[in-house]
């Protein structure tokens, strides 16, 4: 009886596609670790990773790294983490995790659930951020380029943007730490002017439209990363007072937005810059 892998090769079974070519497909795991959680799976089904001959198994490592890429480019993290288990399925696979800490690869974590529409959103940003092009056929790669232009009204971030460099070093090697220990990533998007509503933020931000949105004054949400005592050392709670600083004094408006409800929630700390552009910072937040 075919692999449940072998049956979306063949297309029986329906799947999140983000990469391909002749010998191997990459799908987004519909039960992930956290956002993003990709396999990457030889189309011709052998049940054991290593009964691949040396070539195959080459050649299934080189096409994994350019999905990994793929997938670094379109979802915030510090690292791509790479795991082979071979007893979930019997066809040989490569999860792709992106992770902000070792536990994030623990595969006793509870699965998360994320909805249909974000894992299309996923999908398809990855795929246009694959090196060398997705390898999709024609109609599905220019449905994730059309999804994954709808899913972020900002155009690629301008080399020459002072705010965002800015940001950049302010952030550099940051994690913001709470139940989790996450990443803080400079962001700059381009917006409308005037007030937004939650929906046109939702569009910018690329967030399902569907999405809870709460907003969080900036000093009360940085409160235990400024802290003197915070549990991170003094040097982390004087970069966060920087950050902070500057937030403050270089945009207009800095408002922190809480979007979704768990058990992950992303979380943007965002104001106007001289240019119009919302500038800040992204993290996410796990909540038990």
């Amino acid at each position: 009886m075919p692999s449940i892998f072998s049956r979306i090769v063949s297309g029986e079974l329906p799947a999140y596609k983000v990469a391909e070519d002749a010998d191997h497909l990459a799908f987004l795991d519909i039960t992930p670790l956290v956002e993003g959680h990709t396999l990457v799976i030889p189309k011709k089904e052998v049940d054991y990773i290593f009964d691949l001959t040396p070539q195959a198994l080459a050649a299934l490592h080189v096409f994994a790294q350019r999905v990994a890429k793929g997938v670094q480019a379109a979802v915030p993290c510090r690292r791509i983490g790479v795991a082979v288990i071979g007893l979930e399925v019997p066809h040989a696979h490569i999860h792709l995790i992106p992770m902000n800490k070792v536990a994030d690869m623990n595969f006793a974590n509870p699965k998360i659930k994320v909805p249909e529409a974000r894992m299309q959103e996923l999908a398809a940003a990855i795929a246009a951020q694959m090196p060398g092009g997705s390898g999709l056929p024609a109609p599905a790669a220019a449905q994730a380029t059309s999804a994954a232009r709808n899913a972020s009204a900002a155009p690629a971030a301008d080399p020459n943007d002072a705010t965002l460099a800015q940001l950049q070093k302010l952030t550099q090697g940051l994690v913001f730490n709470g139940e989790s220990e996450e990443a803080v990533e400079a962001v700059s998007y381009a917006a409308p002017t005037g007030d937004l509503t939650n929906a046109q933020l939702l569009q910018v931000l690329g967030e399902p439209a569907d999405s809870k949105v709460e907003k969080v004054e900036l000093t009360l949400f940085l409160r235990s990363q400024t802290a003197d005592n915070n549990k991170a050392g003094a040097e982390t709670s004087t970069r966060y007072k920087a950050l902070q600083v500057y937030l403050k004094q270089e945009l207009d408006g800095v408002q922190v937005y809480r979007i979704g409800t768990g058990p992950q929630v992303h979380a943007y700390a965002l104001g106007r810059d001289v240019a119009g552009r919302l500038a800040g910072f992204k993290t996410v937040l796990t909540e038990s």
